[in-house]
């Protein structure tokens, strides 16, 4: 099957990158069997991002390659060397595209402009390691956190052509002819219906204004409901500021004539919806067609009894198309104008409010008995960053649940030592309710302590042992001496007695 050359909307799954684990790791050398943490941090994960590229005009390259994703960050090392940061996934989509959460339905971004980004998938943040977990409580940990999972999500991306001007009518009204005549644009032209498949875009200089005119594919009756091709592309008008009708004034169909034709156009218009306030020009195509002039002239005066400006034009001999030119530009100038000045750009960074409390406390049934459930973003996010492997992680992780005071909560709410508590929803982590405090008596020590750095090196043993040995025989030499001698070598007294007397035996003079 070929690859189309124009796509318009497509569903992208964008998996950012995992954020490394931190390291667990001790400092070591000679003399120094335990010189304490020196864990890095694991990287972030990289992101996976959106932009705006003038150069991209259809999301084509997204079409078979539907799964995007970013590189995980690296894992932390010892000797404090933190991990490197997972690399960004940049995709360039055109201008005036629409970003959409697919599970949610949430527009998340309306990218108009050169340069206009958004995050579709955020990179997970990497874990800490035990160098930056240490504490004056816990000098050494022996664990670390994981790395934090990178977001994953489904996104529809859908373009809206930004143009100045768009060209609705039937198939072979010559909208493309029209757009070939006063631009450089080169669209497919032929003389049989739907010829045109995709938009074109051609840039037209009209005196000092210069504006974009998109040729939208034909539309015929009942296109806001899926029929031919206007179904697809209808959105693409829904940025233009003025409407130009090009009607065909020498068709051999029956039934048809220009001011029903504009009538079935308008009612399309109005189904699709949100075009009502776009100014509107009628171009009454190939008048240089034998009877197309006759049928032009009979319906002019009809249209313009309805409010509308009326151009009689050819896009073959090329009569008329300037004043239709210059009317579309004056349109352009005076929306441009009205429009409020654009405000810088930059960026914002606009958190989630925080809404009530950090987690909530529920008691539910699971069908086997009741169990209580903890949710929120902190205690959720705790729990991905635990190694439940590690005995000390786990303790770290009941402490930090504790010190947000959701072991409080439990226990206001009537839980006891052994209930079944589950933290988070599909994937939660269950595990049985140990209370810290039990019959009012507070633990003495804090649960995840790692008392290895309060212990004494060999070296400093051996060494107190020795001087305590010398302090003894010390002590032991001075009891001696009162027993047998009656005097203290240590005694202030003896010595200043010991001074005078030998000063006295010292002989003096020649």
């Amino acid at each position: 099957m070929a690859i189309p050359s124009f796509v318009d909307t497509v569903t992208l799954q964008v998996t950012a990158g995992r954020g490394g684990h931190g390291c667990a790791s001790v400092h070591r050398e000679k003399f120094k069997p335990l010189g304490g943490p020196d864990g890095g941090n694991g990287g972030d994960g990289g992101s996976v991002i959106l932009k705006v590229d003038p150069s991209t005009t259809t999301l084509v390259a997204y079409h078979r390659h539907a799964h995007r994703s970013a590189d995980n960050g690296q894992p932390g090392k010892g000797n404090n060397a933190d991990g490197a940061d997972g690399g960004d996934v940049v995709l360039t989509v055109p201008d005036g595209t629409v970003v959409t959460d697919v599970a949610t339905g949430e527009v998340l971004a309306d990218l108009v402009g050169a340069g206009a980004e958004v995050v579709v998938a955020q990179g997970g943040r990497g874990g800490l390691g035990n160098a930056a977990l240490a504490t004056k409580a816990r000098k050494a940990p022996g664990f670390a956190l994981l790395g934090e999972d990178g977001e994953d999500r489904e996104i529809t991306l859908e373009l809206k052509v930004v143009a100045d001007v768009g060209l609705v009518g039937f198939p072979s009204a010559g909208k493309s002819s029209l757009i070939a005549a006063i631009s450089r644009a080169r669209p497919q032209i032929a003389d049989y219906p739907f010829t045109t498949l995709t938009p074109n875009l051609g840039v037209v200089v009209a005196g000092s204004t210069t504006l974009t005119v998109a040729d939208v594919p034909g539309l015929i009756e009942g296109a806001a409901q899926g029929k031919g091709l206007g179904f697809d592309f209808l959105r693409h008008i829904e940025r233009c500021q003025a409407i130009v009708h090009v009607i065909d004034c020498a068709t051999y169909e029956p039934g048809r004539d220009p001011v029903s034709d504009l009538d079935v156009i308008e009612g399309e218009l109005a189904a699709h919806g949100g075009l009502e306030d776009r100014p509107r020009l009628v171009a009454l195509n190939k008048v240089d067609v034998p009877d197309g002039r006759e049928v032009a002239a009979m319906a002019r005066p009809d249209l313009e009894a309805r409010g509308l400006t009326v151009f009689e034009i050819s896009t073959k001999t090329g009569e008329g198309l300037k004043a239709l030119v210059f009317a579309m530009a004056g349109i352009v100038e005076a929306r441009r104008a009205a429009a409020p000045a654009p405000e810088p750009r930059r960026i914002v960074l606009t958190p989630v409010p925080a809404n009530g409390p950090e987690f909530t406390v529920t008691r539910e049934n699971d069908g086997e008995g009741f169990l209580w459930r903890v949710r929120g973003v902190k205690p959720e996010r705790w729990v991905k960053q635990t190694d439940f492997s590690n005995g000390e992680a786990v303790g770290y992780l009941a402490d930090r649940l504790n010190r947000i005071g959701i072991e409080d909560e439990l226990l206001k709410q009537g839980a006891v030592a052994g209930d079944t508590v589950a933290i988070g929803g599909a994937n939660a982590v269950v595990f049985d309710f140990a209370p810290q405090i039990d019959i009012g008596a507070e633990l003495l020590s804090r649960r995840g302590d790692d008392n290895r750095l309060q212990e004494l090196r060999p070296a400093v043993r051996r060494r107190r042992v020795k001087d305590a040995a010398y302090h003894a025989q010390k002590e032991a030499e001075r009891a001696v001496n009162l027993a047998t001698e009656g005097f203290d070598p240590d005694d202030e007294e003896w010595d200043d007695w010991a001074d005078d007397d030998a000063s006295a035996e010292t002989p003096v003079g020649p």
